[in-house]
């Protein structure tokens, strides 16, 4: 292979992992703010199964499935935006970390959200394992950006 189609390969997955991570991003913000938008009709609307006081941990879960929803959409926004910021050598490491990233990005606030869907007795349901899934996969994630950024 050419050292211009070996380039011109290279370029293309970096273009292609931009328009991933932008897509996503914002996806998941409209997502998770609209989520927020919803909570905040639940209190206007004064929805007991929202906010009796029977149901602070669902209150607590979805608002933290919002947060971190927002968030790490935010995150892999900026992520899109800096992927052309990588030193060279570091493309697979740079796709490992765009690999983890898109993963907590889904399992951290999926995991809030069911969490606070199947609540029982106070305690959030078993979907919010997904939590801790999601945790090291982001620092992974943030730990390769760290580390491969120019």
């Amino acid at each position: 292979m050419s050292e211009t189609s070996e380039r011109s390969g290279a370029a293309e997955r970096e273009q292609g992992l931009r328009r991933r991570h932008l897509r996503f991003g914002w996806a998941a913000l409209l997502a998770f703010a609209a989520l927020g938008a919803l909570l905040e009709l639940f209190h206007a609307l004064k929805l007991g199964a929202y906010l009796d006081a029977g149901s602070e941990t669902r209150r607590l879960m979805w608002r933290l499935a919002h947060a971190h929803g927002v968030l790490l959409g935010l995150i892999n926004v900026v992520f899109g935006l800096m992927v052309a910021h990588w030193s060279k050598g570091a493309a697979a490491q740079r796709e490992r970390a765009s690999a983890c990233l898109i993963a907590a990005a889904c399992l951290l606030p999926l995991g809030f959200l069911l969490g606070g869907v199947f609540v029982a007795g106070g305690d959030p349901g078993l979907p919010v394992l997904l939590v801790p899934l999601g945790i090291p996969l982001l620092l992974a994630a943030l730990w390769w950006t760290a580390r491969g950024v120019r």
